[in-house]
């Protein structure tokens, strides 16, 4: 097409060019590629391609016997690793019918929050950070080694935890542990205004997620969106209180479920750190419960653990949404099928509608904001 001088800014010719991001870019959380088709700066469409990071898990899960597969469970999410291995173990017992200890079930969903709040720090300091602030990294990783240490003290480890067993936990928490949980809980409780203030009303920041990146309900829900990225769009979907399990059922009031309505960048950072302050309040019931509540920790098992033959589906509110584990036993000491339903893989499939029709320079601030791990994807 060839046009004429003078003639206007609408009718100027442009070719369509196709941008590849990645397969390895600081922006994505791992090692996601994706493919843009570009009208000068605007987004035509956008295709997420995964795979790169690819374990082979559940295929792994298959040739090992249920203890061993925990530790393979624990890393796809590496930043939810008790969340992931606790949802292996409560498909197990459900196939065995065996019923935890109250003690082991008030630990686990303690650890479970403390976990939740650590991977909400993760992205409420690396989220700033891509698309310019990099000082609430320093204050999220300060809350974070608060509650870092007394994870480590109980189970040993920083990142793959390894606490969770089939019937109940590794073993009973340290003397004198929930007093030094208490006090790390309160600790972060008090410093979080700093990090708070420092970002959520910053102008700039405002600036940069404010009316980008719209999620609306009917596409969230239609793509399989969960956690926090489904409830900044309205989605009020929280298995914890929808369908029960550990000790979620007893918290009554304390279990306060974040939502907003706008859907955008912002309101997805604005629940994740709305829900620290929430899953802040849960460690601490917890920790009243367990003040009183005394017994074993786990369920004598057989040396070879063996489900029966069938099939069962557990799914847990991790902290970055729904992960569901459909596991299918023919009563042998291996699964012979176990299935993970990840939640950033269902997140991530939401990009190929919310990219279209936006901006380049606010590709990172919606691929930030739709908190998601590679290795989650890719399992």
């Amino acid at each position: 097409m060839t046009v004429g001088v003078g003639a206007g800014a609408d009718q100027l010719a442009t070719a369509d060019m196709v941008l590849n991001i990645g397969p390895q870019h600081p922006s994505t959380h791992g090692v996601l590629r994706l493919r843009l088709v570009l009208d000068g700066e605007r987004v035509i469409s956008a295709e997420p391609i995964i795979g790169y990071m690819h374990r082979g898990a559940e295929k792994l899960f298959e040739v090992r016997d249920y203890r061993q597969i925990i530790v393979l469970a624990n890393r796809h999410d590496w930043l939810s690793a008790f969340s992931n291995e606790l949802g292996v173990v409560l498909a197990v017992e459900r196939m065995m019918g065996l019923e935890v200890p109250e003690r082991a079930v008030w630990i686990r969903t303690l650890l479970a929050e403390l976990n939740r709040i650590l991977n909400h720090l993760m992205f409420l300091g690396s989220y700033p950070l891509e698309i310019g602030a990099i000082t609430p990294v320093f204050y999220a990783f300060r809350e974070r080694e608060t509650l870092q240490a007394v994870l480590e003290e109980a189970s040993g480890g920083r990142m793959h935890y390894m606490f969770n067993r089939v019937g109940g936990i590794k073993e009973d928490v340290p003397a004198g542990w929930t007093g030094r949980v208490r006090q790390a809980v309160a600790d972060v409780r008090r410093r979080m205004p700093d990090l708070d203030g420092l970002i959520r009303d910053n102008e700039i920041f405002l600036a940069r997620t404010v009316g980008v990146g719209v999620l609306d309900p009917a596409t969230a829900a239609a793509y399989g969106v969960s956690g926090p990225v489904a409830r900044a769009s309205g989605l009020n979907i929280d298995l914890r209180r929808d369908e029960p399990y550990l000790a979620y059922g007893e918290l009554g009031e304390t279990l306060r479920i974040v939502t907003r309505t706008a859907g955008d960048c912002h309101a997805r950072f604005e629940v994740l750190l709305d829900q620290v302050y929430a899953s802040l309040d849960l460690a601490d019931a917890c920790l009243n419960r367990l003040a009183s509540v005394t017994g074993p920790v786990n369920v004598r098992l057989p040396k070879v653990v063996k489900a029966p033959e069938g099939h069962t589906y557990a799914w847990t509110e991790n902290p970055l949404g729904v992960n569901g584990y459909y596991l299918v036993s023919r009563g042998e000491k291996t699964p012979w099928r176990m299935k993970l339903r990840t939640a950033s893989y269902a997140n991530v499939q939401a990009l190929v509608t919310l990219l279209p029709g936006t901006i380049l320079p606010d590709l990172v601030a919606i691929l930030g904001s739709m908190f998601f791990v590679v290795g989650d994807v890719d399992k």
